[in-house]
């Protein structure tokens, strides 16, 4: 931990060879959602092998690049690809490229996830809002010594979405036509699919989804003070009494379905930051 800030320092330099800009909007792509990239006015690709101290992307779908560019004239930096615990990372190199974007400019962050749908309502291919979150993953980001110069050592999580981002990209959705709702994600570690007895109880919790990330990454963006506004993609429904067997392709698939409405509100949330 005490070499930490020249980890980020080592990051940056390698990412200042290729620009020197302020980027105040981050983006996370998950599964099956990268397709935001194609919106964005690419300046320049890093793979995340050519990083100093970033994990590498693993799971399929994710393409493992930083992507630094502009999206409606705004400046953005995207992960196209993230991490997750179930890939044997540490909570800390998990949320690290968080720490790295915070030092690029990033003031708002933007997550997207797939995710299973335990709300009687939702249904595949169904956008959520994330209202909140609960942390079922077993560790957090924050475990051990805190370094006062990225955040504080109880960091307040009483909006960890930033409700202003919420209500506009309510509107934006409304204006659009787009179904959306509005819920809570529940994280777990995976990386298998739930029981039908694990499904019960985890919307007993009061969650409507449940997935595999996020919420480290929003655990660290707020800890550095960031902005969030967060993405779930219900790839499948999760109703313990009618549970069919589910493939990733069928996930990606569904993914597919919902992204390119799940685009258009960040385009337009990205707009009007």
């Amino acid at each position: 931990m005490s070499n930490f800030k020249n980890y980020i320092e080592e990051t940056l330099a390698v990412i200042r060879k290729y620009s020197d800009k302020t980027y105040p909007v981050g983006i996370i792509l998950g599964t099956g959602l990268g397709g935001l990239v194609n919106e964005i006015t690419v300046e320049h690709e890093i793979d995340y092998s050519l990083l100093p101290h970033f994990p590498l992307s693993t799971v399929e779908s994710h393409q493992g690049k930083l992507i630094l560019g502009s999206i409606n004239g705004k400046n953005v930096v995207a992960m196209q690809g993230r991490f997750h615990y179930y890939e044997g990372y540490t909570m800390q190199e998990i949320t690290y490229p968080v720490r790295v974007m915070k030092y690029l400019g990033v003031e708002t962050l933007l997550v997207s996830n797939a995710c299973g749908g335990m709300n009687p309502i939702y249904r595949r291919g169904d956008i959520m809002l994330m209202l909140d979150h609960i942390n079922l993953l077993g560790d957090n980001p924050l475990i051990g010594k805190n370094i006062d110069e990225l955040g504080p050592r109880f960091p307040d999580m009483s909006e960890p979405y930033n409700l202003e981002l919420i209500a506009l990209a309510e509107k934006i959705a409304l204006e659009n036509k787009i179904k959306i709702h509005k819920g809570v994600y529940v994280a777990v570690s995976g990386p298998n699919l739930e029981t039908k007895a694990e499904y019960r109880f985890l919307r007993g919790t009061g969650a409507d989804v449940v997935g595999m990330s996020t919420v480290p990454e929003n655990i660290v963006a707020n800890h550095m003070g960031m902005r969030v506004l967060g993405f779930s993609i219900i790839t499948d429904e999760c109703f313990p009494d009618a549970l069919k067997p589910l493939s990733l392709e069928e996930v990606i698939a569904a993914a597919n379905l919902a992204e390119p409405s799940m685009t258009l509100i960040m385009k337009e949330v990205i707009k009007s930051l």
